[in-house]
């Protein structure tokens, strides 16, 4: 099926006043999510939330469409407000013992740095590696990896499935942030095999901040206690004329994680944005951003840059002798927005760009350079 791309390009307003090259930090709303956040809220008006359960029935399809994306079950589907909170989670749950070890690879996202140094508290050991040494950094008393689907960094992007089959052999839990790619590039649980997998929408789904999903794997979930609990912590919750009161008994699907209300709102517009992966094709998507990805390459190595990233979405540029910061300040006088990491000029493409959006990187850049 062929997309006609300058269609979906035109679902996304932000882009006729932008060159928009900073998914990485922000994706964009399309204007059919933003109009599911206001049915909902006008369906609130309309029926004063009488149907407040039925909501929760609307949020089942959604745990169809992210369960679908990453090819799992429903009942392996999660909400959660961030990446964050799904790493909270997983530390909280767990039952360390002193000489334990976390393990996660250099230039990671600060979640998988600060929070299992903040478990040194507890006489947590806690290693960052570069990939060459990764799988030295493993030993009998690593617990935990946690690394991201793709750096946010260098876009470097990990075997996933190797890693996973790497450690499922020596018993280490293996945690993912989705955030990172999923949206943009495919991801598979059923062959990575991940304990956890987060993903808050707000970069490659395209969706509000504090909409995202995590997936639970059912043995992680057998040993993985509750840290919220709250009135939706029992199994049948949805008796809400005769809630259950005493110790609750927790189902097994991964919502019992949710513990209470969630953002409807933020829901329904990733929803919308779920669909509309789904209509264009995940694979159709991944091909145009990786192709998309290579053209910038292409027009930094002309002006002199070097590329670091061969596989990614994310696609971070040394330009030597050039402040990054600045020169994203100066693209952003131009009306061109990427942003500067740790001495790198990031790009980032999305399937809602094109080819003109990276010509006006390159005369923009030309210019500065």
């Amino acid at each position: 099926m062929t997309v006609d791309w300058n269609g979906v390009r035109a679902e996304f307003p932000a882009l006729a006043n932008w060159t928009y090259l900073n998914t990485a930090t922000y994706g964009q709303l399309s204007r059919r999510s933003t109009a599911r956040v206001a049915e909902h809220f006008a369906r609130r008006d309309e029926r004063a939330c009488s149907d407040f359960l039925s909501w929760f029935d609307d949020l089942d399809s959604v745990r169809d469409l992210a369960a679908r994306l990453v090819h799992c079950e429903r009942a392996d589907i999660a909400f959660i407000q961030n990446a964050s909170t799904a790493l909270g989670w997983l530390l909280a749950g767990l039952d360390w013992k002193p000489g334990d070890r976390v393990v996660t690879l250099e230039s990671e996202f600060p979640n998988n740095i600060y929070a299992p140094i903040v478990l040194g508290r507890r006489g947590i050991e806690f290693v960052e590696t570069s990939w060459e040494n990764f799988y030295r950094s493993i030993d009998e008393r690593t617990r935990l990896v946690a690394i991201s689907s793709s750096n946010y960094v260098t876009g470097f992007v990990p075997p996933l499935d190797e890693i996973g089959a790497f450690l499922r052999r020596r018993g280490v839990l293996f945690y993912v942030d989705g955030t990172q790619s999923v949206g943009a590039l495919r991801l598979d649980v059923g062959r990575v095999q991940p304990d956890m997998l987060a993903v808050h929408g707000y970069k490659w789904l395209n969706s509000p901040d504090g909409a995202g999903f995590m997936y639970v794997k059912p043995a992680l979930r057998k040993r993985l206690p509750p840290v919220v609990v709250g009135w939706r912590s029992h199994r049948d919750w949805r008796n809400v004329d005769n809630l259950h009161h005493g110790t609750p008994e927790f189902a097994e699907g991964a919502e019992k994680y949710e513990g209470g209300m969630l953002p409807f709102a933020l829901l329904y517009a990733m929803q919308a944005s779920l669909e509309f992966v789904f209509e264009i094709g995940p694979e159709a998507i991944e091909h145009r951003v990786l192709e998309l990805a290579g053209h910038v390459r292409d027009v930094a190595r002309e002006l002199g840059g070097e590329p670091v990233s061969v596989n990614s979405a994310i696609v971070p540029v040394r330009f030597e002798g050039r402040d990054p910061s600045k020169l994203a300040r100066a693209l952003k006088e131009k009306r061109v927005l990427v942003a500067a990491r740790h001495g790198l000029l990031r790009v980032s493409t999305h399937f809602y760009n094109n080819e003109s959006d990276i010509e006006h990187l390159r005369t923009a850049l030309t210019e500065l350079l």
